[in-house]
């Protein structure tokens, strides 16, 4: 709060230009959850992706409340991600809990790519391997080979592979959520949402040699007042040795192009934009991960990614995808 002070203080004095200060969103996200289940039923269980402060995103004032016997915020081991569980253990007629928090997300903008990259470390080499959700190997290992095979940065590649996706996707309006990230589909069929883009760019730059991982997050909104229960959005990041992990967002761009019906030409300057930079009209919930347990452990199998809120009753899954129908929630924005 001190150093914001004074930076406003010294934006009055002219000492500084202010543009970073209007670069950013604030407001009050509340999503609220149901569960429909039988009455008697006395194994219900629910797990909300939990978002917390970083270098782009600010989270405080957080609520909890529901009529859940107990509750409590857990993070996974494999990829740190935080989430707030909750669960029925006695019979109840609505089975009901909402997370409450402020939030201010900052434009983030990382360009200026060092000159040389030294090798990449070892603890970021995870972010190469191949998985069942994010394969290397095959037509996505063909596609990496052709696009990249005369750059040696990892900034050039990331680039490379970034303008393949862009321009040998579309994004498919009538898939339900954001899509289930199944790279080899979405690129025999060259069209999906934010997940099946995104997968499919962190697949490419692997193949490449990229280390990259995808976001899940959520928009916030632009009104003062607005619903955003569709707002669920991914994107992905890459890893530059010497300089960081950077955000791309071809999924956005393919957004921009339907609804201002844009072709490639037209949208150079959003192309431009969201390789190195994301808008301040988003918050991330959770970092890589797919396929894997979420803390406390669910019993229906592996989840191919956490973004939505997911829910079992008696040790099986709700259909997760945006279908709200035995699993609802609603996400309110107000802008403070």
């Amino acid at each position: 709060m001190f150093i914001r002070i004074l930076w406003v203080l010294l934006c009055a004095l002219f000492i500084f230009p202010c543009s970073s200060i209007a670069n950013e969103r604030s407001g009050e996200v509340e999503l609220s959850v149901t569960i429909a289940a039988p009455d008697d039923s006395n194994d219900v269980r629910v797990w909300i992706p939990y978002p917390v402060s970083n270098n782009t995103q600010d989270i405080s004032n957080v609520r909890i409340s529901g009529n859940f016997t107990q509750s409590g915020v857990y993070g996974e081991k494999e990829n740190g991600n935080l989430a707030l569980y909750a669960e029925w253990t006695t019979p109840t007629k609505d089975r009901a809990i909402t997370l409450t928090f402020d939030a201010t997300a900052r434009e983030l903008i990382k360009k200026d790519f060092p000159s040389v990259e030294p090798a990449i470390p070892v603890e970021i080499k995870e972010y190469l391997k191949s998985t069942t959700f994010i394969p290397t190997d095959g037509k996505v290992k063909e596609i990496a080979l052709s696009i990249t095979n005369n750059k040696q940065k990892i900034s050039k590649k990331a680039r490379a592979v970034y303008q393949w996706v862009i321009e040998n996707t579309v994004r498919d309006p009538d898939v339900k959520g954001c899509g289930t990230g199944e790279v080899e589909k979405v690129i025999t069929k060259r069209g999906g949402k934010c997940a099946d883009i995104s997968s499919v760019f962190v697949s490419i730059a692997r193949a490449a040699g990229v280390p990259a991982r995808e976001v899940f997050g959520l928009r916030l909104g632009k009104k003062d007042e607005e619903d955003m229960t569709g707002g669920h959005h991914c994107w992905a990041e890459f890893y530059v040795p010497g300089y960081g992990w950077v955000p791309a967002d071809p999924a956005d761009v393919r957004k921009i192009m339907l609804v201002d019906k844009l072709d490639l030409k037209g949208a150079q300057d959003k192309i431009d934009y969201y390789f190195g930079g994301v808008d301040p009209y988003r918050i991330a919930l959770a970092r890589g991960g797919r396929g894997y347990y979420l803390n406390p452990r669910q019993n229906d199998g592996p989840l191919n990614y956490f973004m939505y809120p997911y829910a079992e009753v008696n040790g099986k899954s709700l259909e997760w995808l945006a279908a709200q129908t035995d699993l609802k929630f609603k996400v309110k924005f107000k802008a403070h």
